[in-house]
């Protein structure tokens, strides 16, 4: 099987997800061009040098609809031979994206790849699309559907985290967001965001709030109670399926949740001919790569079977991983993985998560990825992994070997 490595990653800054986001102005469309074109430039690609773009989006209706993929290649300044492909894991959308161009590399159905995402969550609400499991009444029943966020608080609930336990983690990662951008961490890999006259609109994160403190936290009323507790509410849906636990405790709110954002990544990808034929080295060798399905109705803890799946995979333990990337969707994700693996949470988002820097859904798995190479390297430790819960109970995750 042939080796696929990592030649370069890019993201875009995250923008606020609202109207007044300094990415407001920018089609989902136009920023992918801007991360393709990049790409294309950073690395001297001319014609046909990859096979296909694979791009993440959730979100598939209006400007973000129609095979978002191809539409982004043609309004770069890619080869039109180059094809496109769209899809949708949810969350993960941008690192299965990844996945699957690493797997097409592996098995020779092709020699080089861009993948990534992008999610515009400002222009095209999350949920817009509508979701056979919310919508349609004879799925949601069946697989006792409830919000992500009384997901959340099932695991606080089953797992005992405290609300205390969520708000400093999120205090953590808004620390460690505001430490790597005043050290530079993410200067190689930050794409500055122009407008149409080629003046930069977004060259930062914009989502952080570093002076974020325990006592600003404890201030905020749980974000999912009201919807969990009215009568009927979500809560007695997974109590059903949950008749262990007497009640759902609920810790999750806007400060240690992810936060609502726009913005774009993308990954170079080849076997070790392509960077030959192409006059590059790679960075990271992808040694594997894994998706699994879990309960629909606790949904996110993923993180902690995919990671058991890929590690047996690899023939490799939890002890051979120097670096890991949880995204934080909200913060029991984390503290779960943490606790499931007993592994030193030094070593789990060094440079803070999305609680910090925000959650653009189909970008957002090719981001920490990113991350995640640049830390291995900043910090010369040898391999990393990156994985996501996923929405209607998946998990997806990716190991990554320096060169």
């Amino acid at each position: 099987m042939t080796d696929a490595y990592i030649y370069d990653a890019i993201r875009t800054p995250r923008g606020k997800g609202r109207q007044d986001g300094s990415l407001h102005e920018v089609t989902a469309l136009r920023l992918s061009a801007q991360v393709l074109d990049a790409l294309a430039e950073r690395n001297g690609l001319t014609g046909h040098a990859v096979e296909d773009v694979i791009w993440g989006n959730v979100t598939q209706v209006g400007e973000q609809g129609g095979c978002l993929a191809r539409s982004a290649v043609l309004a770069s300044r890619l080869d039109e031979r180059i094809p496109g492909l769209s899809i949708n894991r949810f969350c993960a959308s941008g690192l299965e994206a990844v996945n699957l161009a690493a797997n097409q590399v592996q098995a020779g159905a092709g020699a080089g790849y861009i993948a990534g995402g992008v999610e515009m969550m400002s222009r095209v609400a999350m949920g817009s699309d509508g979701a056979a499991i919310a919508v349609d009444p004879g799925l949601a029943m069946k697989a006792h559907f409830v919000p992500q966020g009384i997901s959340a608080d099932i695991i606080a609930t089953r797992y005992g985290f405290t609300r205390d336990q969520a708000d400093a983690l999120a205090v953590e990662s808004q620390r460690r967001a505001a430490q790597s951008w005043a050290e530079g961490r993410f200067a190689r890999s930050i794409l500055p965001v122009r407008d149409v006259n080629g003046l930069t609109i977004l060259d930062r994160d914009e989502h952080l709030r570093p002076e974020t403190d325990m006592q600003s936290l404890g201030a905020l009323k749980p974000a999912f109670r009201e919807i969990g507790e009215t009568m009927p509410g979500f809560d007695q849906v997974a109590l059903m399926k949950y008749p262990d636990l007497e009640r759902i405790e609920h810790i999750h709110h806007a400060g240690n949740s992810s936060g609502i954002v726009d913005g774009a990544a993308g990954i170079l990808i080849g076997s070790a001919e392509f960077g030959q034929a192409n006059g590059l080295k790679p960075r990271a060798k992808i040694l594997a790569t894994a998706k699994i399905g879990t309960d629909p109705t606790i949904m996110l803890t993923g993180p902690v079977p995919v990671t058991e799946k890929i590690l047996a995979d690899a023939k490799m333990q939890i002890s051979d991983i120097d670096l890991f990337e949880v995204n934080e969707a909200f913060a029991a994700v984390v503290l779960r993985f943490i606790q499931a693996f007993e592994v030193d949470p030094e070593r789990v988002n060094p440079c803070g998560g999305a609680i910090a820097m925000g959650h653009p859904l189909g970008a957002t798995g090719a981001i920490i990825l990113g991350t995640l190479l640049d830390e291995l390297e900043r910090t010369d430790k040898a391999t990393g992994l990156a994985t996501l819960c996923v929405a209607s109970g998946m998990g997806a995750a990716t190991i990554i070997e320096r060169v």
